[in-house]
Formats: structure tokens, sequence, C-alpha cells
């Protein structure tokens, strides 16, 4: 275990998952999102087996007993890649961003319901603290402030959180028979694949630029993939998942300097509120485990 090695790691993803995003937002008037998905996957594909193969796991990753799941996690994955890459056309960096972190508030609730899984009333309150987050900093486009292309590009954000908290509840019962190294692997192609299908709602012929940022943040998203995996290699869970949030910080700042996206007031409000409640889960997630840890070493076997 090396902390700060695997806190270097998760910053390291994080920056590349934002610069990867902002070259799909560069070409997003262009290029339809399903375009944009294909080239993100297709990409990656050949990093990430490149990384097996360097790490000899390329049979572990190639090798499944739960293709079911497998397809599961990829159509669903899928569509919250998709409609990430469409909120983005219509929504600042950081606007997205913040909205995105709707994502682990709804995986609480989903585990409760989906998994029957025990959520006391503190983690509930953070999940309500939270959501209260989110309303705020979509208030200016529930009033109508913002044009409707804003709000269509909410909707897409918020579909986006909703299938990626799906993903996360199907990635726990993957991991019970699966290994990590297949669950990227087969996400990466299932994806190349899936997104094939969007061509007969219009593809076009990108320019050498769009060419280049396109495959430019297909090998991003491989990497960022690697070092995310890499990162819970070397630290805790507990450790490493805070730092998802500086996100927010790059988005601001790639924002502003790419894009000249002046960050609101209720962004940062309600995006500060989001973090915080994200945070308290974490914590919360982290104290709860180190008491089963205990209770475990405690209670004798029967």
């Amino acid at each position: 275990m090396s902390p700060l090695h695997g806190i270097a790691l998760k910053v390291l993803s994080v920056l590349l998952f934002l610069v990867m995003q902002s070259m799909i937002k560069y070409v997003s008037d262009d290029i339809p999102p399903g375009q944009a998905v294909f080239f993100r996957s297709v990409f990656a594909t050949p990093v990430i087996f490149a990384w097996l193969l360097a790490r000899g796991e390329l049979r572990t990753g190639l090798r499944t007993s739960n293709p079911l799941g497998h397809l599961m996690r990829g159509v669903i994955g899928t569509s919250s890649m998709l409609f990430g890459f469409a909120a983005v056309a219509y929504l600042t960096l950081p606007e997205a961003t913040a909205i995105g972190y709707t994502s682990p508030l709804l995986v609480v609730i989903f585990a409760a319901v989906l998994l029957h899984e025990k959520v006391r009333a503190f983690r509930m309150t953070s999940v309500a603290l939270g959501l209260v987050g989110v309303l705020i900093v979509l208030w200016p486009n529930l009033v109508g402030g913002q044009g409707t292309s804003s709000a269509l590009g909410v909707v897409m954000a918020l579909a986006a959180a909703f299938f990626a908290a799906l993903v996360q509840i199907i990635v726990r019962r993957l991991v019970d028979s699966e290994s990590t190294a297949s669950i990227v692997f087969w996400f990466s192609v299932s994806a190349s694949l899936m997104s094939l299908l969007t061509i007969p709602f219009g593809w076009v012929v990108p320019t050498p630029l769009q060419a280049v940022l396109l495959i430019s943040a297909g090998l991003l998203g491989g990497l960022a993939q690697i070092f995310m995996t890499s990162a819970y290699r070397y630290a805790d869970a507990s450790l490493v998942a805070p730092f998802d949030y500086m996100s927010m910080l790059f988005a601001l700042v790639i924002g502003y300097v790419v894009f000249g996206d002046v960050p609101t007031v209720n962004m940062l409000v309600g995006g500060a509120i989001i973090i915080a409640a994200g945070i308290v889960i974490i914590l919360r997630e982290q104290y709860l485990g180190k008491q089963r840890a205990r209770q475990r070493k405690v209670t004798p076997p029967a």
C-alpha cells in the first residue's frame, strides 16, 4: 500500500477524464454523441488491452462466467456515456460535473431498493442534503431563465447520473464472480459495439482536427480508466474516493480557460453542498466498514 501513490493516480485519472470530456464538448456542435461514444470506446480498448497484456492479466480480462451481466453493464454504461456526452453540448463543464455528482447519492437509494442494503437515517439525510444542492444548481433552468437547450442539457445530465448509479449497482454484483480486468475490458468492447447502433441517427465525417480530438479522447479515456483502477491497488477506496471531487476544480479551470464559462453562484453553492454530502457519505461508509471488520474479528465463526 502506498497512499500518496494511490492519491496521485486518482487525481491524474480525474484530470484525464475531464480533458477527455472537454475534447468531446469541443466537437459536440458537429459530432453526434453516439459517434463520440464510438471513438471513446474503440480507441480506449487497445490501451486497456496493452495494459492487461503488460500485467499478465490478459487471460483474466478475457475470461468471464457472467456474459449476461457484462451485457447489462454494457447497455447501461453506454447509455450513461451517451447521455453524458449529449449533456456537455448544452451545459458548461462545471454544470455538467456538478449534476454528475448526483450519481453517488442515487447509489445509496438504489442499494437500499435493489440490493436491500440497510441505509440508516444518517446516510439518507446526507442524500437529502445532496439533492438540495442539485436543486440549487438546477434552479435557474427550472424557472426557465437559461433557455430550452440548457433545460435539455440538464435532463441529459440527470439521465447520465441515473444510469451511472445503476452501473455501480451492477458492478457490485459483477465483482462477486468477475475480475476487475474482465469488467474493464468487456465494457470497452461492448460500448464500442453498442455505439454502432446510433449510426441511423446520424454520423458525420470528422474534420482532421475533430478526428484527432476524438481519437485522443479515446486514448485518454483508456489511460484514465487504468489510472483509476490502479489507484485502488495502492490505497483504500475510502481514502481515494473523495478525490473524485477534484473534477469540479478542473472543470472550473478548463471551462473558463477553454470555453470562457463563468461559474454562477447557484452552481458554486449547489456544487459545494453536493460535494459535502458526498464526502459525508464516503466517511460514513468508511466508519461502518471499520465497525463491521471489528465485529467480524470479535465474533467467532460458528
